[in-house]
């Protein structure tokens, strides 16, 4: 995906100029979580749709500079855009061209996927998106029959909704660590609270992180439980903040760390990234 991030520096002029500060730049959900696992010196390799133009090399590139092995199934559209309008309070409305992401197929991917691996972290999107949802299913039932660990990010509570909560979780069932947001972990769990929430879905994986914004995140293995406050940094844009958290959290799980030193570092990489425009 390529992100404008646009921030107004007054009120809209509907028939006019309104000065604005903007910045163009890699986006996508997965691809935020392969750089801050990468940036942890895992081995990622990060498989998605573009389409032959512009977007896509400026997407490869700045996967590839930070180590990021990038396999693109080039197809016959353009490559998704998001517009991220930010609000003064750092919260940002999304207007989304998906694009080539909903004809990644799943020849391409099962392809790509003939290589030992030891963790397959699979993008909300594609499960919420009817034409991409068979390849997410797929794509994480072969890493289960490898004995791989999965993981999940839900990624955006609005076509949640239309989806419908129980769609996903059946989609979602089997996966080792489950990435949720508070408002999308109530809207999943039917809940009240994002503590009971995460009581629910801990019932259904092995894993679940329930993030709150500048209130910190939870997390739940089992019996086990670990909370970890927010940093207090002043917010400019939370693009991207959630996928860092989620890559930072992955990273550490996976090479041994705790569930309370896993959130730790989750909370410093999503405070990075809050800090400026646009995901870093």
């Amino acid at each position: 995906m390529l992100d404008v991030v646009v921030r107004p520096l007054t009120d809209l002029a509907p028939t006019s100029d309104t000065a604005s500060h903007i910045r163009v730049g890699r986006g996508g959900s997965a691809a935020s979580v392969a750089l801050a696992v990468a940036r942890s010196r895992h081995d990622v390799r990060f498989l998605g749709a573009a389409g032959n133009d512009g977007s896509a090399q400026l997407v490869r590139a700045a996967l590839e500079q930070d180590g990021v092995r990038v396999e693109l199934e080039l197809v016959d559209a353009p490559t998704g855009t998001v517009v991220a309008v930010v609000g003064e309070n750092a919260q940002r409305a999304m207007l989304t061209d998906r694009g080539a992401n909903s004809l990644l197929s799943e020849s391409f991917v099962m392809s790509q996927l003939t290589d030992s691996f030891e963790h397959l972290h699979v993008s909300g999107y594609l499960l919420l998106d009817p034409s991409t949802r068979a390849v997410a299913v797929s794509a994480l039932a072969l890493a289960r029959s490898r004995g791989a660990t999965t993981s999940i990010d839900v990624c955006s509570v609005a076509p949640l909704r239309i989806l419908t909560p129980h769609v996903f979780l059946e989609a979602a069932r089997g996966a080792t660590f489950l990435f949720a947001n508070e408002e999308e972990a109530l809207t999943l769990s039917g809940q009240d609270d994002a503590a009971s929430a995460l009581e629910f879905l801990a019932t259904r994986f092995d894993e679940v992180v329930v993030t709150r914004g500048a209130t910190g995140a939870m997390a739940g293995n089992g019996e086990t439980r670990a909370e970890a406050d927010g940093l207090e940094v002043v917010a400019l844009d939370t693009t991207g903040a959630g996928d860092a958290a989620t890559g930072a959290y992955l990273a550490a799980r996976l090479r041994g760390d705790s569930m309370e030193v896993a959130l730790g570092a989750a909370m410093v990489a999503g405070a990075s990234v809050v800090e400026d425009l646009g995901a870093s």
